[in-house]
């Protein structure tokens, strides 16, 4: 558990502390914003690689030395003296990040026989919540109170305890002590160069107007032909390096893409609420992490009753009801107003912190049911690739959404304020009376009127867009209902498939 919440709070820590990077460093927003692109491709591409890495190295070694790496990555990345080290040491703690967490879910899934994976996972589940919970208000209290090169030295204990507690209590099973493997060279390439243009193509598509952009255009080029060559390769490859053979079981294949629907909405939904309240609703950074906080303490909480639920019951009956949970909470969402309380917000976000604790630990014990024990790395990089990669889609599709849909609403709206309405004119005249009793003249109070409405127009128009999209996200919670069907009947005893 211990590597496993280092990488997911340092994942979401740096978020808060950029503008104070920026000024730091002397960067521009364009600029500092690949802080957290680096870290994200390194990642992804990683993350599938696990299991062909813990088979050439050996599992302990190689999280031994992923816990190690990331932990000196940490330092270097907090004494970094300019922005290309930082971007430079991100990527070299994105890599050894990617790994943590399949590998530590993978000793898990072994550890354990089936009938108790559900409430490991659970309890490993807690950990992980962790991240998310404290990440952005630690980062904003360091930042604020210290320095934020302390965002990344706070990991050197953890890394250290975790390096600890891994020599001595993590062994490697007998099959992956294996001889030595034909390292897959062309599976290796491809990977990185698909995986690594994709994650570019989504971080930085929005902000660079998607396909009108000559470099967005090559990367999607690029991704797209080195991701098929990567299914040509590594289905003829004898020992590939990412194993695709295992989504020929139906049900696996459902599991992972009812995981990428997940981290598209989880995502997408995490990203939404905050800028909602930022920009329209005049909340600071603080306040609005405030009203994502308690999300996170009621996944923590409904955690062990979902563990102590799919040990005895089908866990695709609670990944149903987390769906359902999941689409109620945008609903509620799609009704929010600029004259909501505090309140209004937390509660929604409450809902979906329930509904995503009945989604990742059942999802997660469901879909790696069948797998086999040699193939378990494998499995859970693939799983977690397929999260990280929805989450990123969500982002780009939600960011880009924001965009059109309030110009969409803007337009819709300015058709009605026009200066033979009689709502608007009376609008204007009593927003111009307001201004000439502060002291200004006919005039300019008749264009401060007009400038007034127009900001009244921009903020109803972004409500409406992101009503529109929380909506959106709603249905696409709903969609996935229909692939529950293919995943595999769990069994309960204490023979299962996945102990072959």
């Amino acid at each position: 558990m211990l590597p496993t919440i280092m990488e997911i709070v340092d994942t979401s820590v740096a978020n808060v502390a950029l503008p104070h990077m920026q000024g730091s460093l002397n960067a521009g927003t364009d600029e500092i914003t690949w802080v957290l692109t680096s870290y994200l491709v390194s990642n992804a591409v990683v993350l599938p690689m696990t299991g062909w890495f813990s088979r050439l190295f050996g599992r302990k070694r190689f999280l031994i030395s992923c816990i190690t790496l990331f932990t000196i990555a940490s330092f270097l990345c907090g004494a970094a003296p300019n922005l290309a080290s930082l971007i430079f040491f991100r990527i070299v703690q994105g890599a050894a990040g990617g790994a943590l967490i399949p590998s530590s879910q993978a000793i898990l899934m072994e550890t354990f026989p089936p009938r108790e994976r559900g409430m490991a996972n659970a309890i490993f589940g807690i950990g992980a919540m962790f991240g998310p919970i404290i990440g952005p208000a630690l980062g904003g209290w360091i930042t604020d109170n210290l320095n934020w090169r302390w965002i990344f030295y706070i990991n050197i204990p953890i890394g250290i305890l975790a390096v600890i507690m891994a020599v001595y209590f993590i062994f490697d099973p007998p099959y992956l002590r294996r001889s030595k493997l034909s390292i897959d060279w062309w599976g290796l390439g491809l990977l990185t160069v698909g995986l690594g243009a994709l994650q570019i193509v989504l971080d930085k598509g929005q902000q660079d107007d998607w396909f009108n952009s000559s470099f967005i255009t090559s990367a999607s080029i690029i991704s797209a032909v080195a991701l098929l060559l990567l299914v040509y390769v590594e289905l003829r490859h004898e020992h590939p390096i990412v194993n695709l053979r295992l989504f020929k079981d139906i049900s696996f294949s459902a599991g992972n893409l009812i995981m990428f629907m997940i981290g598209f909405c989880l995502y997408s939904s995490i990203m939404l609420i905050p800028l909602f309240l930022q920009t329209l609703m005049g909340y600071d950074a603080t306040l609005a992490g405030m009203v994502l906080a308690p999300g996170g303490v009621a996944t923590l909480l409904t955690m062990p009753f979902v563990g102590a639920i799919i040990s005895r019951y089908d866990g695709r009956k609670v990944v149903l009801g987390g769906l359902l949970i999941g689409s109620t909470a945008m609903f509620l969402m799609q009704r929010f107003t600029l004259e909501a309380s505090y309140w209004d917000f937390v509660w929604p976000r409450v809902v979906l912190g329930v509904g995503l604790a009945m989604l990742f630990v059942p999802l997660n014990t469901v879909t790696l049911m069948p797998i086999p024990k040699e193939e378990m790395g494998n499995a859970t990089g693939m799983l977690n690739l397929m999260r990280n990669i929805g989450g990123s889609v969500g982002i780009a599709v939600a960011a880009t959404l924001i965009a059109r849909y309030h110009q969409f609403y803007q337009n819709v709206l300015v058709e009605q304020v026009t200066p033979y309405n009689l709502a608007t004119q009376q609008r204007l005249s009593m927003l111009a009376e307001g201004m000439q009793q502060r002291g200004m003249d006919g005039v300019t109070a008749g264009k401060a009127a007009l400038g007034a409405l127009y900001g009244v127009i921009q903020k109803q128009a972004g409500m409406l867009a992101y009503n529109r999209i929380f909506w959106i996200v709603g249905i696409a919670f709903l969609s996935v209902i229909p692939f529950l069907l293919l995943l595999r009947r769990p069994r309960h005893t204490g023979e299962s498939a996945g102990t072959h």
